[in-house]
């Protein structure tokens, strides 16, 4: 298992480019099930979830190669629509396969997943849009079975504006028969991202980034030419890190807007930012100012930015009252920021911050994808040397994060736990 090893206490300099975003990189992989043909993504993030991706399609039947960002799927033939839960359990994003497995065969099994426990992330909005739809779905032995001669078009209200369940609705129904309407839809940027890539493959959607999505159901579908968006996240992540280590950090490779509630939010903590067409600058004005945070689904400031904000508030000018609102359980790197002589009080699903002027180097472990990015920061601000484990969760979520980290002037370096 490796670790990073980081000696803080340097400010980030320099511009780094982001990678495509695994968020919109995971559903537009699985959406590869719906066309006959062979699909192309370029653009693609070399993560320990794209890899699993792979695997889950490569056993429903489809071929693959991943080579330089750019991987090629051939979904020809579906060789099984049973997706086991050997496979699932390592991700979330694996109950993605439902929807278009059941458009494309009439039917699928789908182990009910795992990913990082931050929440209960029940399914029950994804099975609510499939029976809408016309499926019919069971339970039986920890697997979701659905079943549907072909899914018939229909309005669909979502309770809440689910990203996942808003993509799977979609896949299921570009190949159902007649017009779905998806109401309450989530408007992420990834969901954009889909869009464009399923109308590549001769999808008929109109209205992605609003409430309501418009889908016409198509016969077939062909094989889809995409490039993968920039990572919003991964581009919050650096600007983040500059703020708590006061530098100076370009991010290049992503539309700005993509990022506004959170770059708000480094402006209100007295950060300097300046929006390119493609890239985002932020200069930190001395130490940060401490600033509130309500996490809420996009527009709204992002629940993945959240343990990131929360560490450089961690050494800001006063307090901050960080308050989660999507995940019940995604304090957990607050005790390990604590070990680095963080002051952080959980209230509730909210956290009080009260900044320190420094902070100490300790050893400390991951816990999930977006937790161990705060943990990397907070030793990036520490005094000593700070030892973060268990960084397999960072690299299901970050390209490459040590070597980018460097380039920005960064001293940290990625050993074996026997080292």
């Amino acid at each position: 298992m490796d670790k990073l090893k980081i000696n803080g206490g340097k400010s980030l300099n320099g511009t780094v480019e982001v990678s495509g975003a695994k968020n919109a990189s995971l559903p537009i992989l699985i959406s590869a099930i719906l066309g006959s043909g062979k699909s192309r993504y370029e653009r693609v993030p070399a993560l320990q979830d794209i890899k699993t991706t792979e695997l889950v399609l490569n056993h429903l039947g489809l071929s693959s190669t991943f080579e330089k960002g750019v991987m090629t799927l051939d979904a020809a033939k579906i060789a099984t629509v049973d997706a086991p839960y050997d496979l699932v359990r390592k991700m979330r994003a694996s109950i993605l396969v439902l929807g278009p497995l059941l458009a494309r065969e009439g039917k699928a099994k789908v182990s009910l997943p795992g990913g990082c426990a931050i929440g209960a992330r029940p399914i029950d909005l994804h099975l609510f849009a499939l029976e809408k739809l016309g499926a019919k779905i069971t339970l039986d032995g920890g697997y979701v079975i659905a079943e549907a001669k072909r899914l018939k078009g229909n309005r669909v209200a979502f309770e809440f504006p689910s990203v996942g369940a808003t993509e799977n609705a979609m896949m299921a129904a570009v190949l159902a028969e007649g017009e779905t309407v998806l109401e309450n839809s989530a408007k992420e940027p990834e969901i954009v991202d889909l869009a464009i890539a399923l109308r590549t493959m001769g999808a008929k959607i109109s209205g992605e980034g609003t409430e309501s999505i418009h889908i016409q159901g198509v016969n077939a579908l062909s094989g889809a030419n995409h490039r993968v968006v920039g990572d919003r996240i991964e581009a919050g992540t650096f600007l983040a890190a500059a703020l708590a280590t006061r530098g100076r950090v370009t991010v290049n490779g992503l539309a700005p807007h993509h990022l506004e509630s959170v770059l708000a939010k480094f402006e209100e903590a007295g950060a300097r930012v300046v929006r390119g067409e493609e890239s985002i600058t932020l200069e930190a004005n001395g130490r940060g100012k401490g600033t509130d945070v309500k996490t809420q689904p996009f527009p709204g400031f992002p629940t993945d930015m959240q343990a990131q904000f929360m560490a450089a508030m961690c050494v800001a000018d006063g307090s901050s009252l960080i308050t989660e609102t999507i995940f019940e359980n995604r304090f957990m790197h607050v005790p390990e920021l604590a070990r680095l002589g963080c002051d952080l009080t959980i209230r509730g699903n909210s956290v009080l911050v009260r900044g320190k002027d420094r902070l100490t180097a300790a050893p400390l472990m991951a816990t999930d994808l977006r937790a161990s990015a705060s943990l990397v920061m907070g030793g990036l601000c520490a005094e000593g040397e700070t030892v973060v484990s268990r960084i397999y969760h960072l690299d299901r979520g970050y390209e490459r994060m040590e070597e980018k980290l460097r380039s920005l002037g960064a001293r940290i370096e990625r050993v074996k736990e026997s080292d």
